[in-house]
């Protein structure tokens, strides 16, 4: 199954967010299933803002990595955003993190942070 995750850049900094099922210091990317007939940068568009309310004005491909726990491919891109950030019923709060600071985890959406900032 298709997911596009976002590492959303808003004035400089990256959105980090929980989700409401996730454990309390657990923040992750946007990500949400590809819908029928959408190109995967529309998808992401679309996903940033229904769970974060920001408007996407740049959308660039970082990679396609595989989640085999889920059995899920994620096509992550990098999407530089603008607008008041107010969450949708799926999260339960979010971080603004300056690039520098991001630490990359080593599966699914944090293998897009990893390559992301090797090419900054």
């Amino acid at each position: 199954m298709p997911v596009v995750a976002g590492l959303v850049e808003r004035d400089g900094l990256i959105v980090l967010a929980r989700n409401h099922a996730w454990p309390e210091k657990m923040f992750g990317l946007v990500t949400g299933f590809l819908e029928r007939e959408e190109t995967p940068e529309e998808g992401i568009a679309r996903e940033v803002k229904e769970e974060l309310s920001l408007e996407a004005r740049a959308v660039a491909l970082i990679g396609i990595y595989p989640f085999q726990r889920k059995n899920e491919v994620i096509l992550a891109y990098h999407v530089v955003a603008e607008g008041e950030i107010a969450l949708n019923e799926e999260l339960a709060e979010y971080r603004l993190i300056p690039p520098e600071k991001l630490r990359p985890w080593d599966f699914g959406t944090g293998l897009a942070i990893r390559d992301w900032l090797a090419k900054r």
